[in-house]
């Protein structure tokens, strides 16, 4: 498992709004493309530089195709990064002010201290 690679995706799919919508509209072909065409990119490096080892196991591939974001957090994918992007991708179904928020905090409830080890 590496959290390095699951805390790569939501870092960079959050910052880009279009990636943002491909990955609510259809997550399963947005992992797949990315884990094919970016995972092994060096981050913040212009120069084409990348790795060719990384990848997503099955159990990280199949929470992040379903947008289990629980499973995520219990996985060690780090709680901000998670909450933020999801926010993106979620925020607007809900009408209440909080709307998302409130279910993320409702659906990680059973989670009690210590929580998963968030380090890479």
């Amino acid at each position: 498992m590496s959290k390095y690679l699951l805390n790569k995706f939501l870092f960079t799919v959050d910052r880009d709004p279009e990636l943002v919508e491909r990955y609510r509209e259809d997550p399963q072909a947005m992992v797949e493309w990315w884990e094919s065409s970016e995972a092994n990119r060096i981050l913040a490096c212009n120069l084409g530089e990348s790795s060719t080892w990384l990848r997503f196991e099955d159990e990280e591939r199949v929470a992040l195709s379903t947008h289990d974001y629980p499973k995520l957090f219990e996985l060690g994918a780090h709680p901000f990064l998670t909450l933020t992007l999801f926010i993106a991708m979620f925020e607007r179904d809900h009408e209440e002010p909080l709307g998302f928020q409130l279910e993320y905090a409702r659906r990680l409830s059973h989670l009690s201290l210590p929580y998963p080890d968030i380090a890479t």
